[in-house]
Order: C-alpha cells, then structure tokens, then sequence
C-alpha cells in the first residue's frame, strides 16, 4: 500500500501559540479535502499550567473525528542559568531537534511526510527538515508588521550604534508602515535586552530557509506589509520565501448545549449597546496596586461602563497573574461608586464571549495578536495598553497604519505607567467619539471586521491563500486539484 503524505505540525505551548497553530493545521485539512493527515509533535511544556492545557487541547481535539494525530514527543531536561524566558526557549528547542527527528523517520513508511511546520520560535529544527530533505515551513502567530522588522534586524543593527533601540531617536524604516518611533518598538529588542535581539535575529536569518511563511494577518489588513515583503524590501538582494496569509485564524471554544452562560456575559446582557469598555490584559498581563489605582480613578471619572478584568500579579519565580483580591488592590469606594455601571472580574473571563457581545463598544488591550484578531473580528474599536512582546509595534500598527485604535500615552521608563487622567481621555476619545481619532476608529473597525469575514469566506483572499498553500504543499499546478 502506498504511503499517505501527512503534515507535521510542531507548535509552541504557549496561550496565543498552541491553538491557533492547531487551528491553521485544521484549516489544511479541511482546503486539502483528504488529500494529507495532520501530524502535530506535542513537547512536554515547561510548566505544570501550561502542561495541562495543552494536554486538555489534546485530548478535546483528539476526539474530534479529524484526520489528526497526535505524537507526544520524550521529555527533555530543562536548559538551566538561562538570562530569560527567549534564551530558555530557545535552547529547550535545540535539546528537542533529536526526538524530532526520531519521530518524523518513525512515521514511514505509513506515511510520507509533504511538510514540516513550526513556530517561529522553533527555527533551530530547520535542521532536521533540511537533514531529512522535508520542506519546512514556519507558522508565524504574529502579525506580518513584526515578521517584516524580524527579517530587517541584521540590517537595523548595522544601522544603530550598537543593538537595540533604547537610546536611538531615529524613526525606524518598517517596511509597509509609517516612520515607526522608537518608542514604538518591541520591548524584546531594546538594548537592555541584547541576548534577545540576537536570538530575533537568528530566526529573522533562519525564516529565509522557508519554503513559505504561514502568517496570521489577512491581505486587506496588511496590504502595504505584505507587499514589501514579497517584493524583497526587507531584505534586499534575495527573494523572500512564499507568504500565505490565511488569517484571520481563531480559535472558537467549542459550547456544550447544556452549558450556562458566563456570569460577565449575563451581566452584560443588561447593558445598553456598544456602551461597555472592556478591559483585560492577557494571560500574562497584571498591574501594580499603584496602577490599578489610576486605572480605578481613571474608569470612575470617565464615567462610561466598564468591564474590567483585573488579575493579581503573579507569585514569585511565575509569569502568570494570580485571581485578584479586590479588597487589597482597589481603592476605598471605588465598588460602591461605580455600582451598576461596571463589574470588576477578578479571575479569568471569556475574552471572545466578551467581545462578542452587543453590549462591547470598547477594549483596552495588551495587543497580543490573538486578542487584536478577535477584536477586529467582532468589530469592536481599541485603546492599545501593550505589556511586553511586540505589542507596541501591534499598537503603532492599529493607531498609525490601520486605524482602528485610539493612542493612549504611557511612561515606558515606568513600566509603561498610565495615568488616571489619560486613560479617561482615551476611553472618552474613543467611546465619545470625542476626538478626530476616536471618530474614525469606530467605522474603521466595523470596516475590517466585514473584510475578514469575506476574507475567509468562499472566494476570499485568506480562502484563496489556504488553497496556493495545499497545491504547494502536493505540488500541484495551480488550479488542479
């Protein structure tokens, strides 16, 4: 019997990694129409959490009838005096590349592997897909704005006094966006952080070994960025590998029947609509008591509705927020006053139920990508708060190149403090309509929510895109299937 061709797909565990790798590979498989499987390569997560969501992501799509298999590679020991979270990951993958190898020759002669694609953190197992002789490709979570500033940073270096951004006030040449300020730029390649700027670098080099470049972005949302990509304005002399922009890629928690409703959507079902801010920060994002505070005094002068998600900071030696004591963090009066006009949550909430409800006609987010996408999605506007990561490139892209955002001004040598009285001008502006930006925002959103829907449907870009991939992936001329 002849060898089934599958795609091996090799995600990152992370929150806004896992599923919406699995998601595109789902997408695959349904453009392919049974002409490959799925083989997703599942790594031992470093922590205990994330360990156990992805093993529950495991087991809910194991059982879900698709052509999927799911490999779960040895454990392997965890690299130790890391200077941070990029240097760990990085060599976590380097320790892997042997169990890979191993389980991508395990799988003949059943199957034929047509492709391999990993994160963009995973560039190092290049080597195993070229040592086996297997196209690679790189699933890029992010958005094409940072995929084109990866692939300019050996230039960007040359061009600065030394690597990183911290004390350069030049704008920076992005191509396909605006001058991008210094200020704007991702707090994982300031100076301060140079073992990350280099290992950013490396994967920027590595991703022009791709076949093609899998990214979660839509033609219609980065048109210009896309472009000089593809035309080789980021790295001039050699033509970058295919791009495949196949977003916007989402992941929709599947319901059960029975299952009740979450308690901030009941609360929001008594809200007028597009009345309520929602404020939630990710699954790393947390604030000091002082900033809490000013966010408090902010929402509570602004005098919009508000759910806010306020996490508690992490435990020590963790990244991620703890559920918060409301009683320690907000200030005295601050529940009373604001009484049926806002819900503070103090745990984890279902941002896209959240988002999905009629009642949202504002977010202020961290700008993970993910939560950008479903914002747009479900065409609510923003106010950009970005943490760490890419997020303020994300936020400079939503206010200065897409517009669908309103800027909110932070203290970046504070940790990115925002004061009381600029956030309640942010929420106003953009709530209000109070300001040229906040009034554009608005249209502009609901704009790009119809775009990525036709992006996705029958005939549309992303749909198309998805197809160029498949006939790729087999070989195929364009056009026969």
């Amino acid at each position: 019997m002849a060898s089934r061709p599958t795609v091996v797909l090799i995600p990152r565990w992370g929150s806004g990694h896992f599923m919406s790798a699995l998601e595109a590979g789902k997408k695959l498989l349904a453009t392919g129409d049974g002409a490959f499987s799925l083989t997703v390569l599942v790594m031992h997560a470093p922590t205990q959490e994330k360990a156990s969501e992805v093993e529950g992501h495991v087991r809910r799509e194991a059982a879900s009838g698709l052509d999927i298999r799911f490999l779960q590679l040895p454990a392997v020991e965890h690299p130790t005096d890391c200077v941070d979270q990029v240097e760990f990951v990085f060599r976590y993958i380097q320790l892997h590349a042997p169990n890979v190898k191993a389980a991508i020759d395990g799988l003949a002669p059943s199957s034929r592997v047509v492709a391999v694609v990993v994160d963009f953190f995973f560039t190092a197992l290049f080597d195993v897909a070229h040592e086996l002789a297997v196209p690679a490709y790189v699933y890029f979570t992010s958005p094409a704005a940072f995929l084109a500033l990866m692939l300019r940073l050996p230039a960007l270096r040359e061009d600065m006094t030394g690597p990183g951004f911290e004390n350069t006030e030049r704008a920076l040449d992005v191509p396909g966006l605006p001058p991008v300020p210094p200020s704007c730029m991702p707090v994982c390649l300031v100076k301060s952080r140079i073992q990350n700027y280099d290992t950013f670098e490396y994967h920027g080099r590595r991703f022009m070994e791709a076949r093609g470049i899998i990214v979660n972005t839509t033609v219609e949302l980065e048109a210009s960025v896309l472009a000089a990509i593809a035309d080789g304005r980021c790295v001039p002399g050699r033509p970058a590998p295919a791009l495949h922009a196949i977003g916007p890629v989402i992941w929709f928690e599947p319901k059960d029947d029975d299952q009740r409703r979450h308690e901030c959507a009941r609360w929001l079902d008594a809200q007028p609509p597009a009345s309520v801010v929602l404020l939630c920060f990710g699954s790393m994002g947390s604030h000091d008591t002082a900033q809490v505070r000013e966010i408090a005094a902010g929402l509570e002068r602004s005098g919009h509705r508000f759910l806010w998600v306020l996490r508690g900071p992490p435990v020590a030696g963790t990244r991620f927020p703890t559920d918060a004591n409301l009683d320690e963090l907000l200030p005295e009066g601050f529940l009373e006053a604001t009484a049926g006009r806002g819900l503070v949550w103090p745990t984890w909430a279902p941002q896209r139920e959240i988002l999905s409800h009629a009642a949202v006609g504002g977010f202020v987010t961290h700008c993970g990508w993910n939560s950008v996408l479903e914002s747009l999605w479900f065409g609510v506007p923003m106010v950009p708060w970005p943490l760490y990561g890419e997020q303020h490139l994300n936020a400079f892209e939503l206010v200065a190149g897409v517009g669908v955002a309103v800027a909110l001004e932070m203290d970046r040598k504070k940790g990115f403090f925002v004061e009381a009285a600029e956030l309640e001008r942010a929420v106003r502006n953009l709530m209000d309509g109070a300001s040229e930006e906040g009034r554009k925002a608005r249209p502009k959103v609901s704009e790009s929510s119809a775009e990525f829907r036709r992006a996705v449907g029958d005939g549309g870009s992303s749909c198309a895109a998805l197809q160029r991939l498949v006939d790729e992936i087999l070989e195929l001329p364009d056009g026969r299937r």
